[in-house]
């Protein structure tokens, strides 16, 4: 698969991306802080967020929530893994796949607004106004630059609405991105809506996971990991999507493994040549699936493709999707890569 062009610009730029159903019950905004009552609503504000060098100020749990694409998941798993579906009015988020079950269906049953979207696949500015928004996620900050069509986090404010740029998206540069920028996101969308506790319960689990997980294949000689996108074109060369730095070699750390290509570039993607791809020692890919109804195929016409690497004579191979990311599961994404990795630890 070759995405268009603005699809793939974002996705160099901005890939970053424990469930529970879309809220709606009065239960659910009970759990969420939103009590009854004109008094109650507003309990445990204001609160403020420093994001970007902003501040932003919150005197009430948002209720018209807009969630920008950045070719991420991230801001909308998030959303969903804190039971605040129904605070969102329109998602341009999707993926088609998750690890975590039902979670790819509650994405897709989110209102997307009804948008003509821009060029980049996003919201442009007047219809960014036209919805009405009291917060605005964006996984990087462009999705609210000016020169790219949208509205800036000034004209947002000047409607009231306030803006919230997700963990190392700051600068787009995602290459430095770990798993504790989850945590972040997880975290500052706790004390925005006012479920910090259902935020740190998530944390938590996901912690202790991923610590149960480490401690298994401590010690550990860790295989080399090719980390790509399935059938996807970002460049110019054979090997365009070939992960190098970011929250995934974080994850990859974690399952006791390490990247095969960490060193093929600054940024968070390579974009690499057959000839140096055989060349390089493959133990094990971790092959991440991104609207493509089979990666698996992919993974195994690649082994098929270098028989020379390690993980061809082995057949290791790992089919993920939205726990690689930024977001809440990535524990998930650390228990499957490792027990590919290291078997004989589980």
């Amino acid at each position: 698969m070759s995405l268009k062009r603005p699809v793939a610009t974002a996705l160099a730029a901005a890939l970053c991306l424990v469930t529970t159903a879309c809220a709606g019950s009065p239960a659910d905004k009970r759990a969420s802080g939103e009590r009854t009552g004109a008094a109650g609503s507003r309990a445990g504000y204001p609160v403020t967020i420093d994001n970007c060098g902003r501040t932003e100020t919150f005197t009430k749990a948002p209720g018209r929530v807009v969630v920008m694409n950045g070719a991420s998941v991230a801001e909308v798993s998030t959303l969903l893994a804190l039971g605040l579906g129904d605070r969102i009015v329109a998602n341009e988020q999707s993926y088609g796949m998750s690890e975590v079950p039902g979670r790819a269906e509650a994405v897709k049953a989110l209102p997307t607004g009804d948008i003509k979207l821009n060029d980049a696949y996003d919201i442009p500015r007047e219809a960014m106004l036209g919805l009405r928004p009291d917060l605005v996620l964006s996984t990087t900050s462009y999705g609210f630059d000016e020169k790219n069509g949208f509205a800036t986090r000034d004209q947002l404010e000047q409607v009231a609405a306030r803006t919230y740029v997700s963990p190392q998206g700051c600068k787009q540069d995602t290459s430095k991105m770990t798993v504790a920028d989850s945590y972040t996101l997880l975290r500052d969308m706790g004390k925005i809506f006012h479920v910090s506790d259902r935020a740190e319960k998530l944390i938590a689990a996901s912690r202790k996971r991923i610590d149960e997980v480490s401690a298994k294949v401590k010690g550990k000689k860790a295989p080399k990991v090719m980390v790509l996108f399935s059938n996807m074109s970002m460049g110019g060369n054979v090997f365009s999507s070939v992960v190098a730095q970011g929250i995934y070699n974080d994850i990859l750390a974690k399952a006791g493994g390490t990247n095969a290509f960490a060193s093929a570039s600054r940024t968070s993607f390579a974009d690499l040549s057959k000839e140096k791809v055989a060349a390089t020692d493959v133990d094990a890919l971790v092959v991440i699936g991104y609207n493509d109804p089979d990666p698996a195929a992919y993974a195994r016409k690649l082994l098929k493709e270098f028989p020379q690497w390690p993980a061809a004579e082995k057949n290791t191979y790992v089919v993920l999707s939205d726990s690689m990311y930024l977001g809440p599961s990535n524990d998930l994404a650390v228990e499957k890569i490792a027990k590919a990795l290291h078997p004989d630890a589980f």
